[in-house]
């Protein structure tokens, strides 16, 4: 376990490196989208335009080793032009299979809320089982499978919100945010460095290995008073008042999965509650649904999880 937890660490230092060579300070979200590739989960990253959501995915599928499709989500998409479907082939009179771009390792969709709610159902089926039924045959999916979704936080017109079942399929949330002053003066300068726009970056990695880090993840333990936790924190946010709809069990087993893995990436072999408590925020925002009255009112989410953490007793756990 020793040998292979730090293989674990050294690659995803090395795949992390990789992808800071493209994307410029944003240490902290990429760190956790690599652990929920690890832990098997898919993200939804929901920020302004031009932040590099597009540019995150694209490095982490070269970085890794792994097939990349994107997808532009329009009114216009129909759930075929996702999962594909079967055409007639007139020479050989029989209808063949074209696979869509779900058939991938790391699948972006980007501005997913501007599709259909029909559309976006083709989704459910994809992220949760890994698989995809066409004309009553199941096939399943590339694995590691990933989708990677995005939305814009200022245009919703002509837009259709996500559903909390497809919401809550989504291990995190996040946002990657504005680069500070001297983190743009970086990107500035690398651009100005390349004379070009596409930057070249190397798989440090292969599919598979990342399946054999995807294992050692598995074996990460997870001390009983900490498994408390993460349930108590949960059960939490349905008892708020403020909060209609609390976070469900699929929130607690994203918080173990992740936190196993941001600690094989640290080359532990056993969780912290901080490893949880880093993983709040992203866990939990998506999966709260709050009463009316709450639903004009900026941070009140935010203000639920922090109370939360605040109320449960946080374990002390021998390492």
């Amino acid at each position: 376990m020793t040998n292979k937890l730090s293989d674990l660490a050294k690659n995803s230092r090395l795949a992390l490196d990789e992808v800071e060579r493209a994307v410029v300070g944003k240490g902290e979200q990429l760190e956790m989208i690599l652990a929920a590739i690890l832990a098997g989960g898919h993200v939804l990253l929901e920020d302004f335009p031009g932040l590099g959501k597009t540019l995150i995915a694209r490095s982490f599928a070269i970085a890794l080793g792994l097939d990349f499709k994107r997808i532009q989500f329009t009114p216009d998409l129909l759930p075929g032009d996702i999962t594909g479907g079967y055409i007639f082939n007139r020479s050989e009179n029989r209808f063949d299979l074209r696979q869509g771009p779900v058939f991938s390792n790391i699948v972006l969709a980007d501005e997913i809320n501007r599709a259909s709610p029909k559309t976006q159902s083709a989704l459910l089926e994809a992220m949760s089982e890994g698989q995809v039924t066409l004309e009553g045959e199941t096939m399943p999916l590339p694995q590691p499978f990933l989708v990677l979704a995005t939305q814009n936080p200022i245009e919703y017109e002509g837009t259709f919100p996500l559903p909390e079942a497809q919401l809550d399929r989504f291990m995190l949330k996040l946002s990657v945010g504005y680069p500070d002053l001297d983190e743009e003066r970086e990107i500035l300068h690398r651009r100005g460095g390349r004379v070009q726009d596409e930057i070249i970056l190397n798989a440090v990695v292969n599919t598979q290995t990342l399946r054999e880090m995807r294992a050692v993840t598995e074996e990460v333990h997870v001390d009983a008073d900490l498994e408390g936790y993460i349930a108590a924190l949960v059960h939490e946010t349905r008892k708020d008042r403020r909060v209609a709809v609390g976070a469900s069990p699929r929130g607690s087993l994203a918080f173990l999965k992740i936190a196993r893995a941001y600690a094989a990436i640290q080359g532990r072999d056993y969780v912290l509650p901080d490893d949880i408590k880093r993983f709040g925020t992203a866990v939990l925002t998506h999966r709260i649904i709050l009463q009316p009255e709450y639903w004009m009112a900026s941070k009140v989410t935010d203000d639920v999880i922090r109370d939360a953490f605040a109320k449960v007793p946080v374990p002390v756990v021998e390492k």
